[in-house]
């Protein structure tokens, strides 16, 4: 395959994924009732998660509502690593010293 035919082919199976999370996310909003859950996170996350979604042609909500299902149902992986509470601990006893 050429370059042109291999970016065709990617954007093709992109725009093939995202009409499919949409039709997934439709149906799941009609299988069961929905809540919204409202949560602020840093600039930055915001933006590092729209880019995100607009780089898979989805939702925001449906990339976020993908990401915290994976999260969820992942029971082996721990919700954060030791490493990543320890620099919780550390930032906060900087900012509050």
């Amino acid at each position: 395959m050429t370059d042109p035919s291999r970016r065709a082919r990617r954007a093709a199976i992109r725009a093939e994924y995202a009409v499919e999370e949409a039709e997934a996310a439709e149906a799941e909003a009609v299988e069961s009732e929905q809540a919204v859950v409202s949560v602020r996170v840093p600039a930055s996350l915001a933006d590092a998660l729209k880019a995100r979604a607009a780089a898979e042609h989805i939702p925001t909500s449906a990339l976020v509502r993908r990401i915290l299902s994976r999260a969820v149902e992942s029971r082996d992986a721990p919700v954060m690593t030791e490493d990543q509470v320890e620099e919780i601990v550390r930032r906060v006893l900087r900012e509050s010293a």
